[in-house]
């Protein structure tokens, strides 16, 4: 399982920042996961130049450039922050076996 979020990775309160939001609610559901960075930073405006190359990985998996982004073992893709905190807590990993 692989989270995708920007720089600021899972820092900050759920409730202000959607990478938190999701990496939290995946922790709370007890799962491990890696943990992969892109760049160009929403808030940094001189990101803004290299954002599409940066996260073009992102956006092959998603359609779009925004994170977070979550992919499954399986090779599904759960996009948004409320998309992933909502699965989290429907696929408890005690659960799901992960």
């Amino acid at each position: 399982m692989i989270l995708y979020t920007c720089g600021q990775k899972k820092s900050g309160p759920a409730f202000a920042h959607p990478c938190a939001k999701a990496g939290k609610a995946l922790d709370a559901a007890g799962y491990t996961y890696e943990l992969r960075t892109v760049g160009g930073y929403r808030m940094a405006f001189w990101t803004w130049g290299k954002r599409d190359a940066e996260r073009a990985e992102v956006r092959k998996l998603s359609g779009t450039n925004e994170v977070p982004v979550l992919v499954l073992d399986d090779g599904e893709v759960v996009s948004g922050s409320g998309t992933i905190a909502r699965w989290a807590k429907q696929h408890p990993a005690s659960r799901a076996g992960g």
